[in-house]
């Protein structure tokens, strides 16, 4: 039989067994962390290496500009001016940006008149005109002005040269100028700055456009261009001659630019999208014309 210090070796070394055991696990357990802890980082250096090397880190503007406005609307209060007409805002994302928009203009002084509208260079005033058009902002307005530098003002149903809707936009495609010249006349060899045929913008003041257009019937150079292109003339530039030709009276503010046949527009349409892009009219600069809203 074991005597008493036998047994007490033997509890003694069984202790130390466990011991040893438990301090064993505990060093596998913390290797096995450290061992899962470095996987995963390493795991997590990889991953983000990969999106370095295809570019998920990189400032991309393309990817600003798709998913941001492409069109900035400029609020305006019908309080403060009672020829605005209310008729809400066009969409500021998802525009089309590239090709052009045919637009018709019915008048009651003859053929359609048609235009190319630039959605490359000027993709707000396009949106602007479509979402006007497609509330019929358009119909039954006025022509109210044939300006002194050759163009038909359109596009105000107030008639006054005030109204408008209740927002605006900024200028996109203003006309560039060949020389600092203080003469408005072009130079040899140089193209005119409003080529007849010309559909341009007009704001007053100028960079808060809104619905009113310039139809160019003839030439016109400038120096100080204020009204940015939107587009040309395709179709029925005869008849907007032949509205240049009429006669002008007074418009009630002492300025003799009204026609003295009544230009109506009828209707204003827009066609959808077209990808092939004819080239715009080269532009340098803008009629000057009596004060007025856009």
């Amino acid at each position: 039989m074991a005597s008493s210090r036998d047994r007490q070796r033997k509890l003694a070394r069984a202790k130390l067994d466990r011991q040893l055991a438990r301090r064993a696990a505990a060093t596998r357990r913390r290797r096995q962390i450290q061992a899962g802890v470095g996987a995963a980082l390493i795991l997590v250096l990889v991953v983000a290496g990969s999106a370095w090397a295809l570019g998920a880190f990189d400032s991309d503007s393309k990817q600003t500009t798709a998913t941001g406005d492409t069109c900035l609307w400029t609020p305006q209060d019908a309080a403060a001016n009672a020829n605005l007409k209310d008729v809400g805002t066009p969409e500021s994302k998802g525009l089309p940006t590239e090709g052009t928009r045919a637009m018709t203009v019915t008048t009651n002084q003859g053929a359609p008149i048609t235009a190319e509208l630039n959605l490359t260079n000027s993709p707000c005033a396009a949106a602007s005109i479509v979402h006007l058009a497609s509330r019929s902002f358009y119909d039954n307005t006025k022509c109210h002005e044939i300006t002194a530098d050759g163009a038909l003002r359109c596009g105000d149903p107030s008639g006054t040269g005030l109204g408008g809707p209740t927002y605006s936009f900024y200028d996109e495609e203003l006309p560039t100028v060949p020389s600092a010249s203080p003469s408005a006349s072009p130079a040899p060899g140089q193209p005119p700055t409003y080529p007849k045929g010309t559909v341009a913008m007009i704001a007053n003041p100028p960079g808060s456009n809104g619905s009113q257009f310039l139809i160019f019937f003839k030439d016109f150079t400038t120096t100080d261009p204020k009204f940015p292109v939107i587009g040309r003339v395709t179709g029925g530039l005869d008849v907007v001659e032949k509205i240049g030709a009429l006669p002008t009276v007074d418009n009630g503010t002492g300025a003799k630019v009204k026609p003295s046949t009544d230009v109506t527009i009828q209707s204003l349409t827009v066609g959808e999208p077209v990808t092939a892009a004819a080239p715009a009219p080269s532009a340098s600069g803008a009629p000057a014309s009596s004060p007025s809203a856009g």
